[in-house]
């Protein structure tokens, strides 16, 4: 008796299941539409496959995007595309669109944005941060009254240099709202620890109310004060924002006081 001939699977048969081993569904999911117009027009081999490829690392990078957004804690979604750019003439637009290009977080440099309340410094500091999270950047957001209550936890537990070795994983930290509130010493040391750790090593971005003339009250130690803007100016860009509260000019009531401008100037 002559045995059976062994059936042989259809040719594409097993990509369903291959593509299934190897995690790309996008791939999986183009295969059979993308086969058809690559043989109906005579497609190289390697165009068929870039095709195929270019679908499923975009689709991994958008998601990428979207967990590292999430994780990095914004009050809110805020784009550059949203910023009234006319309504504050000081964020000079090419030179903010020069940052979203983000070569400053490459060489671990940082970003200061003084002003009043309500002038847009945490919405661009919120809007780079995004860029840099699409970018494939690690980030971080908190209030420096949060960066600092998370310190002083780790502190409580004798893991303060373990958690700042943490922080170091991510590539950009944004501290919002310096100056809002004034800090006890300890507090003030443990916001120089967190810039120290990072100088030349990651980037932060940082907002504040009140120019580098007032940290030493800020901080309640103008020794500390002037140690800590050392090392944010070294190698920083400074974006000092003017005029009304967008919040108050919205309910029509008058301008907010002007800030003076930072009292240091940063190295390039």
């Amino acid at each position: 008796m002559t045995p059976k001939a062994k059936a042989v699977p259809a040719v594409g048969e097993r990509l369903p299941y291959l593509l299934g081993k190897l995690k790309t569904p996008r791939v999986l999911e183009r295969l059979e539409q993308t086969a058809a117009t690559a043989r109906a027009e005579g497609w190289p081999y390697e165009q068929f496959l870039e095709f195929l490829l270019e679908a499923e690392v975009f689709a991994r990078d958008a998601s990428g995007a979207r967990n590292r957004i999430g994780h990095a804690a914004f009050p809110a979604h805020k784009t550059l595309e949203d910023f009234d750019f006319t309504a504050q003439p000081a964020a000079e637009k090419p030179l903010i669109f020069h940052l979203a290009q983000l070569a400053w977080a490459q060489e671990h440099m940082n970003v200061c944005f003084f002003g009043p309340p309500g002038t847009g410094k945490t919405h661009l500091a919120i809007a780079l941060a995004i860029k840099a999270c699409q970018a494939g950047h690690r980030v971080a957001f908190a209030t420096a009254q949060q960066w600092i209550d998370r310190l002083e936890q780790a502190q409580h537990r004798n893991a303060l240099d373990a958690e700042l070795r943490r922080l170091e994983r991510y590539s950009l930290l944004v501290v919002d709202e310096i100056g809002y509130l004034p800090l006890e010493r300890q507090a003030a040391n443990l916001l120089f620890a967190l810039v120290a750790r990072r100088y030349e090593r990651g980037s932060i971005i940082v907002t504040s109310n009140r120019g580098f003339d007032a940290w030493g009250e800020i901080l309640g130690d103008a020794m500390v004060a002037a140690a800590l803007i050392d090392r944010l100016v070294h190698h920083a860009h400074i974006i000092t924002l003017k005029g009304k509260s967008y919040r108050l000019r919205e309910r029509g009531t008058g301008p907010t006081p002007a800030i003076q401008t930072p009292g240091l100037r940063p190295s390039a």
